[in-house]
């Protein structure tokens, strides 16, 4: 599955940046601005791969079919613009993985379901990204994850068949659009993984505990 590998696709957060705390911090500060108790951050990592469902399920206990959802929804998108370069950084490793793809020749790319609106001013904000070949956020087909069409789109643009791609993700979301595409599929077990812990059912090809692990065995494969 790996040895004829041509391209690499990443998911965004929760595989190549730790967003969770900028995330969690943007809807608590709406439970602040309510006079709630603040959480501390890491009491939302877990969620973090959610987006704003997972973090006004943690926040407020809220769920997308809440009168109020859409508007909260709203708030905290406002609030995360405003903060979400304050506390993210790049998982330890990636930089390493990247420059060594980039070195190999090898194209590689985001498929995020974050939408455009924030995946292109994050991204550009980060120098790491400046070799992506291909950033399709959750917008910019008519799917997002776990449909397969953002990593057919994501291979389309890196000219690569998407049977000869690898994809990474910390979510059941991304193995399921990887399989469905025809990818090989790779577990970042460093991730969000949401409330799933038995990752073996995703059935991913492989798991990774670290972004270099993924490196060795595209050297190994």
């Amino acid at each position: 599955m790996f040895h004829n590998t041509q391209a690499v696709l990443f998911d965004l957060d929760g595989t190549l940046i730790d967003s969770a705390p900028d995330l969690g911090a943007a809807v608590d500060k709406m439970r602040v601005d309510r006079g709630l108790s603040s959480f501390p951050l890491e009491h939302y990592r877990h969620m973090a791969g959610a987006g704003a469902r997972g973090m006004l399920g943690i926040g407020f206990d809220m769920t997308p079919d809440h009168p109020d959802f859409e508007a909260m929804k709203e708030e905290f998108f406002v609030n995360y613009e405003r903060c979400m370069t304050e506390r993210t950084r790049i998982f330890d490793g990636v930089v390493d993985l990247i420059a060594n793809l980039v070195a190999q020749g090898m194209p590689w790319g985001v498929v995020t379901n974050k939408s455009s609106r924030f995946t292109d001013p994050l991204t550009a904000a980060m120098p790491l990204f400046k070799t992506a070949g291909a950033m399709v956020s959750g917008n910019t087909t008519p799917h997002a994850k776990p449909h397969p069409e953002p990593l057919f789109e994501a291979a389309r643009r890196l000219s690569v068949d998407p049977t000869r791609c690898v994809y990474v993700g910390d979510d059941e979301r991304d193995i399921v659009a990887g399989l469905a595409a025809g990818m090989g599929t790779v577990a970042a077990t460093y991730g969000y993984l949401g409330m799933q812990t038995d990752i073996s059912r995703w059935n991913a090809h492989l798991h990774i505990d670290s972004p270099l692990d993924l490196l060795k065995f595209l050297q190994s494969a």
